[in-house]
């Protein structure tokens, strides 16, 4: 068995974005004077949801994909699926940094773009590394 060296540097990154997520949402909070939930502010209401959904993620991805490297598929596998999955998150994140990604206001399409493109994508690098922790251990 491997020591899932890819997969920590994965972790690493998906763990600094979490938390500058959270210190975002908890800067917003101090400064709104929201405690809890939303109240009626629409930025807050991103900002949850930014975090969250990488927080509903990010975790169940990085320990799959130790899984995966841990049982053998390839390290050129493994590096491409954290890749694409680390960089489609940040897509996301920006997205939902924004009114028109989270939205989908008329201005700025290319944020819906890219909150499409960072669903779709976690989509995609959870089916590819489902698939490829099946097939190897077959």
């Amino acid at each position: 068995m491997t020591v899932p060296i890819i997969s920590a540097y994965a972790g690493g990154f998906l763990i600094i974005m979490q938390a500058i997520l959270m210190v975002l949402t908890g800067l917003h909070r101090a400064k709104s004077g929201i405690n809890l939930g939303v109240g009626d502010d629409p930025v807050m209401e991103r900002k949850i949801r930014r975090h969250g959904n990488l927080a509903e993620n990010a975790g169940l991805f990085v320990a799959v994909l130790a899984l995966a490297e841990m049982t053998g598929v390839t390290t050129q596998v493994i590096m491409t699926i954290a890749i694409v999955f680390v960089v489609v998150r940040l897509f996301h994140a920006i997205a939902l940094s924004t009114e028109a990604g989270s939205h989908g206001a008329e201005t700025g399409k290319i944020f819906v773009l890219a909150r499409i493109i960072g669903a779709f994508g976690t989509l995609l690098s959870f089916l590819a590394l489902g698939a490829f922790l099946l097939l190897n251990l077959m």
